[in-house]
């Protein structure tokens, strides 16, 4: 994790201790261990797509449920990414993209703007994916997008299987954010705003 793009976030609490780091150049490698097997799966995805490396330790107070778990784990990630952006100078900024899986299709679009807001789109026919709360993936990315500074609409088109659109909903903002974060070699490090700030 020796990329200039890269940081590390360490959060404890009395729910939870989180630590986190990314690189935001990176290759897509990951080793996570939340002890949430579903979520470790989709964290997975979100790294392995979004070409950042990330590495995510997390202990929880599981004997209660998985919320606290997962909240505290985007509000680091989040965290994370956003000290690794730094001024946010050559980036793309914007993307969006519709992303299918079998019988499923979900869109992701991300401003990486500083200004932190989540529209969510989202409806699962089931409360739980095996023994996963479906409303945490919401919790996820409000605590993901809120922490970085992002602005993130997630809306899941249509499909039938519930862990089909969990999984789009990670894909669909991973490949969005490596969009968003590349950087442009037409910007030339310049903050792709006229304001001159996306802080």
């Amino acid at each position: 994790m020796a990329d200039s793009r890269s940081a590390s976030v360490s959060r404890k609490t009395n729910e939870t201790s989180v630590s986190v780091s990314v690189a935001i150049d990176g290759t897509g490698t990951s080793k996570i261990s939340t002890g949430v097997g579903f979520f470790d799966h989709m964290l997975d995805q979100l790294s392995r797509h979004s070409l950042i490396d990330m590495e995510i330790e997390v202990k929880g107070d599981l004997h209660i449920d998985d919320h606290h778990t997962v909240e505290d784990t985007g509000i680091a990630i989040g965290q994370a990414l956003s000290k690794a952006l730094g001024e946010r100078r050559g980036i793309m900024r914007y993307a969006s993209i519709d992303l299918a899986m079998d019988e499923t299709m979900t869109k992701a679009a991300i401003d990486v703007s500083g200004r932190p807001f989540l529209v969510w789109n989202v409806n699962f026919s089931a409360p739980k994916i095996g023994t996963f709360d479906t409303e945490l993936v919401r919790e996820f990315f409000q605590a993901l997008a809120q922490n970085a500074g992002i602005t993130l609409h997630v809306m899941n088109h249509y499909g039938a299987n519930n862990h089909h659109i969990a999984e789009t909903c990670f894909k669909a903002v991973a490949r969005a954010l490596r969009m968003a974060t590349e950087i442009d070699p037409r910007q030339a490090g310049r903050i792709p705003s006229t304001k001159g700030s996306l802080a």
